[in-house]
């Protein structure tokens, strides 16, 4: 599979800063270690225009993001210190997972090693998320006409508020956001599907509730194109997430999700979302699986019909 990737995805944060920066660099290094990834799957994006920020984000935002304008309250929902590398980095995430919404059209399947930033609202940038990268791919891709309608499919253990409300009035777009219930935000949006959950559910809970919402979600939406944020903060021992999912069942919830979209024919973007594993090594480790699943299904269905038999029955 393709995947976007650029080595600004990593900038300096202050010593001791929670976010786990340096998990995008390691994730690339593992997947091509693996073989998941070669070479030439890495796609380079090139940093996103003013105009097409603007299909998603207010001029006023654009304009402080651009110019050191965020005030210290400012960055402090943010989360994160305002630098010239930031606001880079940003663009270039965006871009990122543009590319590979592109390339997902053409090829099926392709990825972003970095996006969704589902807390960035229109006009301002919380929870680690400075712009809405999701948001804006489906919105540059309606505007070229390359889509009509699309589906969000959020497993990220915190609600995708920006998201939502970016979305909220628009029903050409499906967003379905499954998370902690009492987790960050504490004050949700309105998804068009929302799947709460409560503190410390494992893995038969969870999967069982994504195994009975996904088919309304598909159903429903009636995309052209499929965004999976994949979110390994619902893994047992996170930082930030309060749930209990082993990485077995990290594993399965993204199987389930790719094998419930490509099964219907449906071109799939993968990103990533949040992770704060006890390590940034282990944060890259449970954002490989998708990645790998990813690749083991379509090396399956890629199969001619009778080898795909076979190995059904052996």
């Amino acid at each position: 599979m393709k995947c976007a990737y650029d080595p600004s995805y990593q900038v300096a944060l202050p010593p001791g800063h929670p976010f786990p920066m340096s998990k995008y660099s390691l994730l690339k290094d593992r997947l091509l270690a693996e073989g998941i990834l070669a070479a030439a799957d890495i796609l380079q994006p090139e940093p996103i225009d003013a105009q097409c920020l603007e299909l998603v984000h207010t001029r006023e935002y654009l304009a402080k993001l651009a110019s050191a304008g965020l005030s210290a309250s400012e960055q402090r929902r943010l989360g994160l210190p305002w630098s010239e590398a930031l606001w880079q980095r940003s663009r270039l995430a965006s871009a990122g997972t543009l590319l590979a919404a592109r390339t997902a059209l053409t090829q099926g399947l392709a990825g972003n090693l970095a996006g969704g930033t589902h807390h960035a609202f229109a006009d301002h940038g919380e929870g680690f998320c400075v712009l809405n990268d999701v948001a804006i791919a489906i919105r540059k891709l309606q505007a070229e006409g390359a889509i009509e309608r699309a589906a969000v499919i959020d497993l990220d253990v915190h609600q995708g508020n920006g998201t939502a409300a970016i979305f909220e009035a628009d029903d050409d777009v499906f967003t379905f956001s499954m998370h902690g219930e009492r987790n960050y935000p504490l004050a949700k949006m309105r998804s068009n599907l929302d799947v709460p959950l409560k503190d410390g559910a494992g893995d038969a809970e969870y999967l069982d509730a994504l195994r009975r919402n996904l088919p309304t979600v598909l159903g429903t939406a009636n995309a052209d194109i499929v965004f999976y944020l994949a979110g390994v903060d619902v893994a047992a021992g996170d930082r930030y997430g309060k749930l209990a999912l082993t990485e077995e069942g990290v594993r399965q919830r993204d199987r389930c999700v790719i094998e419930a979209v490509r099964g219907r024919g449906l071109p799939l973007c993968i990103v990533l979302g949040g992770g704060y594993a006890p390590t940034r090594a282990r944060t890259a480790e449970l954002h490989a699986h998708v990645f790998r699943e990813s690749v083991a299904y379509e090396r399956t269905t890629s199969q001619p019909t009778a080898a795909r038999e076979m190995r059904a029955v052996s």
